[in-house]
Parts: structure tokens; sequence; C-alpha cells
């Protein structure tokens, strides 16, 4: 109970900002409008398949998740500077307690973003079908590795250093590395090797297999992705609470 109620006090703070709020959600959907005008604009013979809307919106579903590590980082981040964090530590709520009460509320935000882009998506041509229902599951569940991210980084660092790293590095990271603008097989080299090791591109592939139905080829990938997350999980619980302990007892 006492999870819940953290929880949807953190939905609270996070509505207490629109701006950013609707910029998450905003944001993915201008892209897809826009990519999307683009990619009917191109003649026939072109033969592009990069804007095509099969492709381009699981890779938008995915890059929508990632503004939950900067809402989480922030959110935790002004949390333990403000001494609000310190005042429920002497609680009976553990680390994990408080890591699982950040998470909750990001993972309703992934659902809601995730539901939104798919569905607009319709209107440039997505297949409307039982499958957007799995793939926004898929999504929810890849989205745990930019929370868990975004609470490492809310551990240990102020809530401007969390905006540059998880609102300027990881979004462009995940964006350019995951296939979402640029196809895995026009990246040529070490890159290649670099985004085929990264969870960014296995998150977006889990999420195209789910909207086509290939359920037996999303293991593979929502696999990587989900060790990644046990770790990245793990080290937030990890930092957070040792964070936590030493300015308990400085």
């Amino acid at each position: 109970m006492r999870i819940f109620l953290f929880a949807k006090r953190n939905i609270k703070e996070i509505l207490r900002d629109p701006v950013n709020f609707f910029f998450s959600l905003g944001f993915p959907l201008a892209l897809l409008i826009l990519l999307s005008i683009i990619n009917n604009s191109m003649p026939a013979e072109a033969k592009n398949t990069m804007f095509q809307i099969k492709n381009l919106a699981p890779g938008l579903a995915m890059f929508g998740s990632v503004f939950m590590a900067l809402f989480a980082g922030m959110l935790l981040s002004k949390d333990r500077t403000s001494s609000f964090l310190m005042r429920l530590f002497t609680s009976p709520m553990t680390a994990p307690d408080f890591i699982l009460g950040y998470t909750l509320p990001m993972m309703v935000m992934t659902i809601a973003q995730a539901t939104i882009t798919l569905l607009v998506a319709g209107a440039f041509g997505l297949e409307m079908n039982i499958n957007i229902i799995f793939a926004v599951i898929i999504t929810a569940l890849t989205s745990s590795i930019f929370v868990g991210t975004g609470l490492f980084f809310g551990s240990i660092l102020n809530d401007k250093a969390v905006g540059g790293v998880c609102g300027a590095l990881l979004t462009n990271v995940a964006g350019w590395l995951s296939g979402v603008f640029i196809p895995v097989d026009l990246i040529g080299g070490p890159l290649k090797i670099i985004t085929n090791i990264l969870p960014f591109y296995h998150s977006v592939k889990a999420i195209r297999e789910a909207l086509s139905g290939n359920s037996h080829n999303i293991l593979p990938h929502l696999a990587i992705v989900t060790g990644y997350t046990v770790v990245i999980f793990a080290l937030a619980i990890i930092v957070f609470n040792r964070k936590m302990n030493g300015e308990k007892d400085s």
C-alpha cells in the first residue's frame, strides 16, 4: 500500500509540469506525422522503406519511452536534493520500494504514450488489429531499461546533470543507434556492432515483431533487453541505497 501511495504522489508531481509531460507525448507524434508526410511525398520509384509506417511507428513508440528516463531521473534527483526522500527514508519503505514507487508511474505513462502513437499511426496506414495491444505491452516492458537508467543517474546526479545525460545524451544515442531513423543495415563498421550490442535496437525489433504477429521472434530481442534491465535496476537500487544511507549518516 505504501508503494502505491508513493507512486500516486509521483504521478501528481509529474503532472505538475505539463510542458514536459505533453512534450513527451507530443514529440513522438510530431515526428510520426512529419516523417509520414515526407514518406508519402516521395516518388514510388525511390523505393524508400526508411519511413514506412510499419517500420516508423514501432521505432517512435520506443523513442517516446526514452523520455521516461528523463522524468524518472529528474524527479528522483529533485526529491533527493530537497530532503524529501531523507524524511521518507526513516519509514519502513526499503530501497526497492522507493525504486518501484518511481517506476510504476513511468510505466503508466509509457503505456499511454505507446497507445496514442500506434493509434495515430493507424491514420497513416498502420494495420489496426490485436497486435497493437501486444506491441503496447512489449513497449512497456522494453521501456523499463530507460526508467532504470534514469533512476540510476537520478540517484547520483543533480537534476541539471540528469537532464544532460538522460535528456541530451541518451535520447540521441537511443534514437540514432536503434534503427528508428536510420536502418541498421545502412550503419557499417564498428557502429553497427555497437548498435547490435546496445539494447535500443533490440527494443525496436521486439516491438516490430509484436506488431507483425511474429511472437516467436520476440523472445531473443526481449531477452537481451531484459538482461540489461535487470542489471541497471540492480545498480539503481544499490546506488540509491548507498547514497541515501550516506546522506543520512552525514
